[in-house]
This record gives structure tokens, sequence and C-alpha cells, in this order.
């Protein structure tokens, strides 16, 4: 089972790529927990509740591996969670901590802020630059860590998904 997980900061595409790639594969995909659990709780959220979200976000991993087929895909993964927490509350959970060590991903995309920011009440960075100042910390993370195995997917549009299957043929 190939694993890739698409990755990057707010409104960088990240659930739409996810799906479009889980359709073209006739797959499995883990949507994003954070954002039927932001809803509940209207866009209000604490340190404590970084915890919850995760679990949340990892419950729906294991629940797309069983119905996946050859690949799944991600919309999000610790890496999202671990960043977030680091920015927003300048201090990260042991249990997100653990389970971005234990992530198990073959491969990553990382989406670049490139596309235009659209207002939504769960959303928090409308600001261009603090986006920017986030994927920096992505791109650095992945450098470090995973040097050979991510890909930048930006661009407007089709591009981002022909990028993106141009890089799985290669995978695959």
């Amino acid at each position: 089972m190939i694993r890739v997980a698409i990755t990057g900061p707010e409104a960088s595409g990240k659930s739409e790529l996810t799906k479009e790639l889980a359709n073209e594969f006739n797959t499995s995909y883990a949507p994003e927990f954070a954002r039927s659990y932001l809803k509940q709780k209207n866009g209000l959220y604490t340190f404590e509740d970084l915890d919850r979200i995760a679990s949340g976000q990892l419950a729906n991993e294991k629940l797309a591996l069983i119905k996946a087929k050859e690949i799944c895909f991600f919309d999000t993964d610790m890496l999202v969670m671990y960043i977030w927490s680091s920015f927003r509350f300048n201090k990260v959970s042991p249990l997100i901590s653990q389970a971005l060590l234990n992530s198990q991903y073959d491969f990553w995309f990382l989406c670049k802020p490139d596309l235009p920011w659209e207002k939504d009440v769960l959303r928090e960075s409308p600001d261009q630059a603090e986006r920017d100042e986030l994927y920096e910390i992505y791109y650095k993370y992945l450098v470090q860590n995973q040097p050979n195995k991510f890909s930048i997917i930006e661009g407007y549009g089709n591009e981002r998904i022909e990028q993106a299957l141009s890089i799985i043929d290669g995978i695959l």
C-alpha cells in the first residue's frame, strides 16, 4: 500500500487535490478531521482540542487504509498538526509529537499557498505573508526529514493534479 500525505498551510489546495487523486485512482482517502471538528465548535478551539483533532485524523487514516486499493491519500497529516500547534501555541503535545515520529507515509505532496485565499469561517490565515512563512516551515521540515520523499505542488487549476499524477506515475 502506497501512502501519500497531502500537506501544507491552510487554503493551499490540500482537500481538493486529495479528493481528485483518490477519484483518479479509484481509491479511498482520509478527509481532514479538523474541519468537521471545528464546525461543531464554531471554529473555536484551545490547545487541548488539538489532541482530539489529531486523534480524529489518525482514526480517519486507519479507516481510509482499510478501504484503499494500492494507494491511499491523506488530506493533512501529523506534520500539519505539529506545525500548527507550534505556530499558534508555541508548544506541541506529546501525542502529536509521537504521532509525527510514527508517521508512515511513502511520499508527501507539499502544497504551495499560491492559490487565492478564500474566506471560510474555519480559516485563520488570510495574510499571505503568514501563509508563506508557514510554507517555509513545512519545506524546511521535509528537506531535513524526508529529502527524497516529497514534491512541491503549485499552480492553478489542472496544473496541480497533472503535477501530482506525473509524480505518482514515477512512484508506481
